[in-house]
């Protein structure tokens, strides 16, 4: 096994950590306290080829493997999971699955501007519709309806937390067309935003990832053309789940990122901080906090890297999505908390960041999946 970064893999990861800290952290606590979504933030991603990175250049994207992306989430997260978690949503579940499993009509009017994060000068990213009121992880319980009417579906629900809810200009949305065949009478469509029918409604007060735009999103009589269903008909709860195993690597990058920042952040405060009349770092149960984190960031990096490498090789990753997920969502929670500790005092306020990270770790447990769906998918692989 080789453990090395290649020289390019190394350039994006220092591409992504300049853009971090030059771009992404000035004003950062501010676009947390205001929920400010960072829309020129996005756009500098996207001409930097981030917002669609393993999009066929055909298509508009940048080409590159899974282990890239991860590298690029990672340095983001660190600094902003608000921007990070649009980019994820943006490449692991919107580009990815149009790229796999969408028509050439369907590519060429959606993913290359999607990849490429504009159309005509202006922002133009998706989003990934799929959690309902009463269907987060038994997505199988749709309540979003499709109605077969011919030429078209006639579209009807509601869809709850929604990222880039506001700011996507597309949707892909899963709903279902016949309920008797449960699971196999789910599909996937291709949505516009400024379709007539389509409601927006308001966004969500948040915890974490306060930046980040989250909107629940109505549905009312919208007409979807049949060339916009994504597969055949009854693929859509197939789709949905392909797609999320992808979407695991993002959000587990996400938080390997999330529990980098944390911990760099302490360890370079208890250089600084004295407390009975030496540097904290002094103290072997700092040490051993930091040891602790250290490893834990370790090994969550490397499960990321590992499911990557998988996809990458075209490799069964299921499992080992989910194992990064929950290992390195679990990393952050409690990294980012045990950073906030070391900071004392100091870790309450908004200035020293610890805070907002320890705020914004607590949705990568939830989202793409919570950590009982992956302990669910790990023991059932497991046990097969």
């Amino acid at each position: 096994m080789n453990f090395q970064l290649s020289e390019e893999q190394l350039m994006i990861q220092q591409a992504a950590r300049d853009f971090a800290v030059n771009e992404c952290l000035p004003g950062v606590i501010e676009r947390d306290e205001h929920q400010k979504f960072p829309k020129e933030q996005i756009e500098k991603l996207a001409d930097l080829g981030f917002m669609g990175m393993m999009v066929k250049p055909e298509y508009g994207g940048s080409g590159l493997d899974t282990m890239s992306y991860v590298i690029a989430m990672e340095e983001i997260s660190k600094i902003d999971a608000s921007v990070s978690v649009s980019m994820s949503v943006n490449n692991s579940l919107v580009c990815y699955g149009l790229q796999e499993y969408g028509t050439e009509a369907q590519k060429q009017q959606y993913l290359k501007p999607l990849a490429q994060g504009k159309k005509d000068g202006e922002l133009y990213i998706g989003a990934f519709l799929l959690s309902e009121p009463e269907a987060g992880s038994d997505a199988t319980s749709q309540q979003t309806t499709a109605e077969d009417k011919g030429d078209y579906y006639l579209l009807n629900g509601t869809k709850n937390w929604i990222t880039n809810g506001n700011s996507a200009s597309v949707y892909l949305v899963i709903a279902q067309t016949d309920p008797s065949k449960g699971s196999k009478g789910i599909n996937a469509f291709i949505v516009e935003k400024n379709w007539p029918g389509v409601v927006v409604g308001a966004k969500e007060n948040k915890l974490g990832i306060r930046g980040s735009d989250t909107h629940t999103i109505l549905f009312n009589d919208v007409k979807v053309p049949k060339e916009n269903r994504i597969g055949e008909d009854g693929f859509g709860f197939k789709f949905a789940m392909k797609t999320l195993a992808g979407g695991r690597i993002g959000i587990a990058a996400q938080a390997l990122g999330i529990a980098s920042g944390a911990y760099e952040r302490a360890k370079d405060y208890s250089k600084t901080r004295k407390a009975f009349g030496t540097e904290i770092m002094n103290h072997q149960i700092i040490q051993f906090k930091l040891a602790d984190m250290a490893t834990k960031i370790e090994c969550a990096r490397l499960l990321c890297l590992k499911s990557a490498w998988e996809k990458d090789n075209n490799i069964d990753y299921t499992l080992s999505s989910s194992m990064a997920k929950v290992f390195s969502s679990e990393t952050a929670m409690w990294t980012a908390t045990e950073a906030v500790q070391i900071h004392g005092g100091y870790g309450f306020v908004k200035e020293y960041h610890v805070e907002r990270l320890m705020r914004d770790a607590k949705i990568t447990q939830i989202y793409e999946g919570t950590s009982e769906v992956q302990r669910i998918v790990i023991g059932r692989a497991i046990l097969k």
